[in-house]
């Protein structure tokens, strides 16, 4: 429940007058009051007494409308919430609706589309960024990664056994156990 409390205090009392989130300024009370009643949108301008308010001071206590004020911040409606997991935690309220209707990342590439890209890559950090997009989610066989196993550079060949964790089968066990013995050139017993 939202309540109202109105205060009486000397107008040379100090106190610190900001905007929700910025830092505050220090002011009497008389200059704080006059500082929000200038404002066009006084929404979430809030005066702070840095002490305890005697019985003496409260003069009215009484709700407020539920209307009245914001739910996440000021002019909050009609904005695209961000959808990071610092401003959208796990398990709030509707947050997975919210992550639906704004993605965090963007959509997957297509894999005819990656494919295509590690086919013409020309160097190991390219190769390096398709693998990263095909590990993102489970993408078919893994015979068409299997020429990568015996590539040169050992960084493409430690991707590509990470990569191959999210897929499934016999090929991408075959390959994964290659890749963890460490010789690329290692001939598979199945293929003799």
């Amino acid at each position: 429940m939202l309540v109202a409390v109105h205060l009486r205090l000397p107008d040379d009392e100090p106190v610190t007058v900001g905007r929700y989130g910025t830092p505050p300024r220090e002011a009497t009370a008389a200059q704080a009051v006059a500082a929000v009643r200038e404002l066009d949108d006084p929404r979430g301008y809030e005066v702070f007494v840095s002490r305890a308010i005697t019985r003496a001071e409260v003069r009215r206590i009484r709700d407020v409308p539920q209307g009245v004020g914001w739910r996440y911040l000021p002019a909050a409606h009609g904005r695209r919430p961000c959808p990071c997991p610092s401003c959208l935690p796990r398990g709030g309220y509707k947050v997975a609706r919210l992550r639906r209707r704004f993605p965090y990342d963007e959509p997957p590439r297509p894999k005819d589309e990656l494919m295509t890209r590690l086919r013409t890559a020309s160097s190991a950090d390219e190769i390096i960024d398709v693998l990263g997009e095909l590990g993102r989610g489970r993408r078919g066989g893994a015979e068409e990664l299997a020429y990568l196993a015996d590539h040169p550079d050992p960084h493409v060949r430690d991707t590509l056994e990470s990569v191959l964790r999210v897929y499934r089968g016999r090929e991408a066990r075959r390959l994964r156990e290659r890749l963890q013995l460490g010789d690329p050139t290692a001939s598979d017993p199945d293929n003799c």
